[in-house]
């Protein structure tokens, strides 16, 4: 469940630190006039309807992608799971302009990046792990298209340290597990 938790707190960051920037939204059939700008929308772990995007843009999913556990020694010889999990943040937004729409993509990422970097925690639980990085791509336009796309696409891929699983098994002096007596007792 600790990794359902952290995309479930990266979901409600994410609300708060972008809700002010907004986005325009394409004009669908039933729409009778342009729709307002609108703040992106966050998915976890993705879009309902994946072919829904024009529908959804501008918006933000975060999905699990690997997590890794690991026991690790303490300089005092006490043994401790370790935990991480990577996170990919994928965006999209609709710009009629061309210009402005690389523009407005980066705005949103820069956004939530800078936000992270400077808050590292979230949810009292989840640590950003800053010496892994913070990853970034814009999609590249494709030069040779011969009509434009006027929905520009960019994801970022974090890394967290999570709490890790108590062990509820001990070692024995000829190094084989055994469940901890007082886990036995409750059984």
């Amino acid at each position: 469940m600790t990794r359902v938790i952290l995309l479930e707190q990266l979901k409600v960051f994410t609300e708060d630190v972008t809700r002010e920037i907004l986005l325009p939204v394409q004009m669908q059939e039933k729409d009778e006039s342009q729709p307002p700008d609108r703040a992106a929308s966050v998915y976890v772990p993705r879009l309902p309807k994946l072919s829904a995007y024009k529908q959804k843009a501008p918006f933000i999913t975060h999905e699990s992608v690997t997590s890794k556990d690991i026991l690790t020694q303490a300089p005092n010889g006490y043994q401790f799971m370790q935990a991480s999990a990577v996170v990919r943040s994928c965006f999209c937004v609709y710009h009629p302009n061309e210009q402005e729409g690389g523009l407005a993509l980066l705005n949103l990422m820069e956004r939530l990046r800078i936000a992270l970097l400077e808050t590292v925690v979230i949810g009292k639980q989840f640590t950003l792990d800053v010496k892994a990085g913070v990853e970034t791509l814009v999609y590249p336009s494709n030069p040779n298209q011969t009509a434009s796309s006027l929905f520009y696409l960019g994801e970022m891929i974090t890394v967290w340290k999570i709490k890790g699983i108590e062990r509820k098994v001990i070692d024995d002096e000829e190094g084989h597990g055994h469940i901890r007596k007082d886990e036995y007792d409750r059984r």
